[in-house]
């Protein structure tokens, strides 16, 4: 009896822990962060283009950006943070 009740409870967590590794959508070979340009920077880069930057985080080694964009349409993209360039989802260790 015990066992019927265990079980669900351990595949569970199982499944709760591998979620809450997972990078995000894409990952940068980004080196030391002393390279790295500020977050400033890609921010106004963005809004120049009629972006409205609502956060900019680390993710994978890229910067994520959530933001709308010039049409208004709400965005989740990824930039590589010595770059600054775009990078596609689901890339692995980008280099921008």
């Amino acid at each position: 009896m015990k066992f019927s009740f265990i079980a669900p409870v351990a595949v569970m967590l199982l499944i709760a822990a591998s979620s809450a590794r997972a990078d995000g959508f894409a990952t940068c070979d980004s080196g030391p962060k002393d390279k790295w340009q500020a977050q400033e920077k890609l921010s106004a880069s963005l809004k120049e283009k009629g972006w409205q930057v609502r956060r900019i985080k680390e993710d994978g080694g890229c910067y994520e950006v959530y933001a709308l964009d010039e049409k208004g349409k709400r965005v989740e993209v990824y930039f590589h943070p010595v770059t600054l360039a775009p990078v596609p989802k689901g890339a692995k260790n980008f280099r921008g």
